[in-house]
């Protein structure tokens, strides 16, 4: 008897990893759309989660453009081409940080501890998360290209060439955010998260070319902005939202994008199911 009770008791928790392993693509997809479900509820009960994307946005475009307008590009209507683009990809990629931040809150709260005991796909609960801040993305997105506008801001790449940019800067962030999450899981403080993601972030943003010309820069400095990251997507972005040209920094973009994925993506997940 004792024998038939321990085999039923190690026998028990073994379904919910054999019914992981013939989790289909499908049923991994599904499970990603219901926990982003979850994500964007959390946002609609908590609205003070958009308050970064919508007021940042806001105060930079203006703060930049007045201060930095007139030294650089003579007058703010020269400016905005310039600045525009670079306020998107600084706003958007900075807010990819609350991807970590509230991972790292959530696992500590034992939510997560609750979904890895589930028969759902590992990956579900991760990329569920950063799939709802794609909302957020776009959000920030609309407005810093609605404040341009009302600014005088005149797109020359027209519809396809605004939307062209911001499809691929909620791309570019997506992918990043899953660094965050990495971070997220491997710290052990929301506020660690944070500090970190912010002290790595805003040299990468603020040393490129996304707020002034590369070419005024110390030699040194140019050197770094041009192999920075950032630098490449600013630059698709300008190239997409003034001129409607698809380019050779589209392509480098996207492609460090999907290379950021295909390796972080898998070692999030593991270090997940390790440590939550």
């Amino acid at each position: 008897m004792t024998t038939t009770l321990e085999s039923r008791t190690h026998a028990g928790p073994q379904p919910i990893p054999e019914a992981r392993n013939r989790i289909s693509l499908e049923q991994s997809v599904a499970n990603t759309l219901t926990m982003a479900y979850r994500g964007l509820l959390k946002i609609k009960h908590n609205p003070e989660q958009l308050f970064d994307v919508v007021v940042q946005p806001i105060i930079f475009t203006l703060m930049f453009t007045y201060i930095f307008g007139g030294a650089i590009s003579g007058d703010v209507a020269s400016y905005l081409p310039i600045i525009i683009p670079g306020i998107l990809v600084q706003t958007v990629i900075t807010t990819s940080i609350v991807t970590g931040t509230q991972l790292r809150e959530d696992m500590d709260k034992g939510v997560f501890d609750r979904f890895k005991s589930l028969p759902i796909a590992r990956i579900a609960p991760l990329s569920g998360a950063l799939l709802a801040d794609v909302v957020r993305y776009g959000i920030a997105t609309t407005i810093t290209f609605a404040v341009g506008i009302a600014m005088g801001y005149r797109p020359g790449g027209g519809v396809v060439g605004v939307v062209s940019a911001g499809a691929l800067v909620i791309v570019c962030a997506f992918s990043i955010s899953w660094i965050f999450a990495l971070m997220g899981v491997l710290m052990s403080k929301a506020s660690s998260v944070q500090g970190i993601s912010m002290l790595i972030l805003f040299p990468l943003t603020f040393m490129s070319n996304a707020f002034v010309p590369a070419d005024t820069m110390p030699g040194w400095m140019q050197a770094f902005v041009n192999v920075n990251p950032v630098s490449h997507v600013v630059t698709a972005v300008r190239e997409l939202v003034n001129d409607g040209h698809f380019g050779v920094h589209v392509v480098w973009s996207l492609l460090g994008a999907a290379v950021i994925v295909a390796i972080v993506a898998p070692l999030t997940v593991r270090t997940y199911m390790r440590k939550a």
